[in-house]
């Protein structure tokens, strides 16, 4: 039962909250051991905050994932645990990631922000996710989010070019996901998706991704901000792009981020390659 609750919190999607850590990191301060404590603080709290939205996706959804080929093995529905253990590890998990948001010292803006992303995602989980670009909208809302709160979290003020790079880079992210649910299971795969064509998402996925290019290369090359410096990153995150592109668009893609970058060695190098270069950028 144990791996069973384990499994059903998902940490292998707390990879996104790593855009936590962003802020601190462009800020130049990654160094200062209250900020970083007070990230990884951060950090747990949203992650737990984060399997509460898992937990109760999968209530919500255990008769549907049943009869899904591949949901049916997630521990509600294969019965490794029941729902009264599921509904007694999400009040654990709003007791864990309050205490870790209070020691933090979270702000009420930062509050505010967790309450934002619960209720969000309890709504796309009972309804929204089945209102066309609605449930585009609140994906990559999730990713913006989480951002601002670690933005919030450690006082810093993010760059606008820096937040519409993260938002346009949300959207090209979550278009990718429904184009590949209805590429590798058709529009029946999600109730939306029967309101999407891959034409639609096409189109619209490579706008958002040209304009993440160009976001985040006018923030690398502002002189106004610190971030200056990364202008030598501009081809890494090209090639970066290009790649995560390649992967959603093969057979079989489910178009999830982190299913993409862990299953990709050449995509990992890539963002292994970015990561080690900025910091050299920034810190050294």
């Amino acid at each position: 039962m144990l791996r069973g609750l384990v499994v059903l919190m998902r940490p292998k999607h707390y990879l996104k909250n790593g855009l936590i850590f962003v802020p601190l990191i462009f800020s130049g301060e990654l160094f200062d051991s209250v900020n970083i404590i007070n990230a990884l603080l951060a950090f747990g709290a949203f992650s737990a905050v984060a399997s509460i939205v898992y937990i109760i996706n999968d209530i919500k959804d255990i008769e549907k994932d049943k009869l899904h080929p591949k949901k049916k093995h997630r521990p509600l529905a294969s019965g490794a645990v029941k729902s009264r253990e599921a509904i007694l590890l999400a009040i654990g998990l709003v007791i864990i990631a309050s205490i870790l948001a209070y020691i933090a010292g979270i702000t009420l803006t930062g509050w505010l922000i967790l309450v934002i992303y619960l209720g969000i995602n309890v709504a796309y989980s009972f309804g929204l996710k089945h209102i066309p670009i609605i449930d585009v909208g609140i994906l990559a809302t999730g990713f913006v989010l989480r951002v601002l709160f670690g933005a919030e979290i450690v006082d810093i003020e993010i760059s606008r070019w820096l937040y519409l790079t993260v938002l346009a880079g949300a959207f090209y992210l979550s278009l990718g996901k429904r184009r590949n649910e209805i590429m590798t299971n058709g529009i029946k795969s999600r109730k939306v998706n029967q309101y999407y064509s891959i034409n639609f998402l096409d189109k619209n996925m490579y706008v958002c991704l040209a304009l993440t290019l160009v976001f985040y290369s006018l923030w690398a090359t502002d002189p106004n901000q610190s971030a200056a410096s990364l202008f030598w990153t501009i081809p890494v995150i090209i090639l970066l792009m290009m790649t995560y592109s390649l992967n959603i668009e093969k057979d079989g893609s489910m178009g999830d981020p982190v299913e993409v970058l862990l299953g990709d060695k050449v995509l990992a190098t890539f963002a292994v390659t970015y990561v080690l270069l900025t910091t050299y950028l920034l810190y050294v």
